[in-house]
């Protein structure tokens, strides 16, 4: 379908010219001698092109009056030399453009066309931002279980405000999507939303990392780096698994929350920041507390307003919703011809314990769906990651630990295991174990392995 171009001009003449380029270019043309008209038939338009003096009721004004009856086509206006002046008050009142005349039929085109591709583009942008707002709304979070419903009242209430939220769950669970949701859904949607994992930041480089650094404050600092509450700045920062932050780091987080304050590394200017803490973890603070790796005055000031997001396995009555949701959404990534699931499928779903939470049966989901044939996923189709079960000990089923071992040596085994499976890496052994990486340290240590 062309896209349809009103012309306001009083001078019949030019108007008549104006009408056969635009009509020799694809448009099709509308026509009106006065604003009046022309704000009556304006609705039917994809553009308007309007001289700026008119009888009655001039170009300017009726740009305004489009706009107060949230009219947004794109209008370009036509002026004499002698008021561009007006003009330029017309651009601030959200003309698209302006033609001085007398202006050639090639100068109207381009203004045309360019008019028409910044439009365009105005509205993709605006398109993606609502999707990308949309995404992150309370109502998107998928559950009806009344463990969900709770927190999606929680969140209404707690979205608007600067009060600090302490997200507490099994990894999987969606403490990032709620995180997401309360800044999209917050006064603070426009401003930045910068995510720290505690985890994955080594802690000699946390400090830096969060508060920034001077040039030379350290070797290898070339040049002055603000941290990540500085980008954050005015927004929402979430930090997740806020158990790993080393003591050093934590009383510095403690100023942030309490002062809005902090100073750079290598630098005794304080500086003031605007920030949102949404924090996040999977382990049991109050555990840390009593074994002393955690501040008890820092965990005060983060359990705020402290949310539990429950495990899957609590609310299997959200995964058909779920699970219906991942097939709409992995079918359009995936290229996928799997458009549903049955119910049967979706009862062999509910089945399983979903140790991985949501963020497993996404998985599952992708993984079913990639090796599916059919348009509808079946019982056959669901591919559950099923982990062979560990052979009971020669003895009898009754045995609780490997044969020959002592309780000792079969901790220190699984720590090992752990540390093997994570290459090493002592803070990604300690999230495999489900414990903070200060007592893991604790325990490397008792086993005289601190240095490995």
């Amino acid at each position: 379908m062309s896209r349809r171009i009103l012309v306001v001009e009083d001078e019949e003449k030019l108007r008549r010219v104006i009408e056969l380029q635009l009509r020799g270019a694809g448009f099709e043309v509308l026509q009106s001698e006065t604003a009046e008209d022309a704000l009556l038939r304006a609705s039917g338009a994809d553009l308007i092109l309007t001289d700026l003096r008119l009888p009655g009721m001039d170009g300017l004004e009726l740009l305004k009056a489009m706009r107060s009856q949230q009219l947004q086509q794109p209008v370009i206006v036509m002026t004499a030399f002698g008021t561009i002046e007006k003009a330029v008050e017309a651009m601030k009142s959200g003309a698209e453009d302006f033609l001085p005349k007398p202006f050639s039929l090639d100068h109207l085109m381009a203004v045309v066309d360019k008019a028409f591709a910044n439009h365009a583009l105005r509205e993709e942008n605006r398109q993606l931002k609502a999707e990308l707002s949309s995404r992150y709304k309370f109502d998107n979070l998928i559950g009806r279980s009344e463990g969900m419903r709770e927190i999606f009242v929680t969140l209404d209430r707690v979205a608007p405000t600067r009060a600090t939220v302490l997200l507490c769950g099994e990894s999987g669970v969606g403490k990032d999507m709620i995180a997401r949701a309360l800044h999209h859904h917050s006064p603070r949607k426009d401003k930045p939303f910068v995510k720290i994992n505690c985890t994955a930041i080594p802690e000699n480089l946390m400090e830096s990392e969060l508060f920034g650094y001077e040039k030379g404050a350290f070797t290898g600092a070339n040049m002055t780096k603000p941290g990540k509450f500085e980008q954050a700045d005015g927004g929402t920062v979430f930090l997740d698994e806020i158990g790993d932050v080393p003591g050093s780091v934590q009383v510095k987080l403690l100023r942030i929350l309490q002062e809005r304050e902090f100073e750079r590394l290598g630098s005794n200017k304080t500086r003031h920041i605007d920030v949102r803490v949404v924090a996040a973890t999977n382990v049991d603070l109050r555990a840390a507390l009593e074994q002393g790796t955690f501040r008890e005055d820092l965990y005060y000031r983060l359990n705020v307003l402290p949310i539990n997001v429950p495990p899957l396995r609590d609310r299997k009555e959200d995964i058909p919703f779920l699970a219906e949701h991942f097939v709409k959404k992995l079918s359009k990534d995936l290229g996928s011809s799997v458009q549903s699931i049955s119910e049967e499928a979706i009862q062999r779903l509910k089945q399983y314990h979903w140790p991985g939470n949501v963020r497993e049966l996404e998985n599952v989901m992708e993984r079913s769906m990639v090796l599916a044939s059919g348009a509808v996923l079946e019982p056959a189709d669901i591919r559950l990651d099923t982990a062979p079960k560990r052979t009971p000990a020669s003895g009898g089923g009754d045995a609780f630990l490997p044969e020959g071992m002592t309780l000792d040596e079969h901790e220190q085994a699984i720590i090992r295991e752990a540390l093997k499976r994570a290459d090493g890496n002592k803070s990604q052994a300690a999230r495999l174990l489900g414990l903070t990486r200060n007592a893991l340290r604790y325990r490397l240590s008792q086993m005289g392995i601190e240095g490995e």
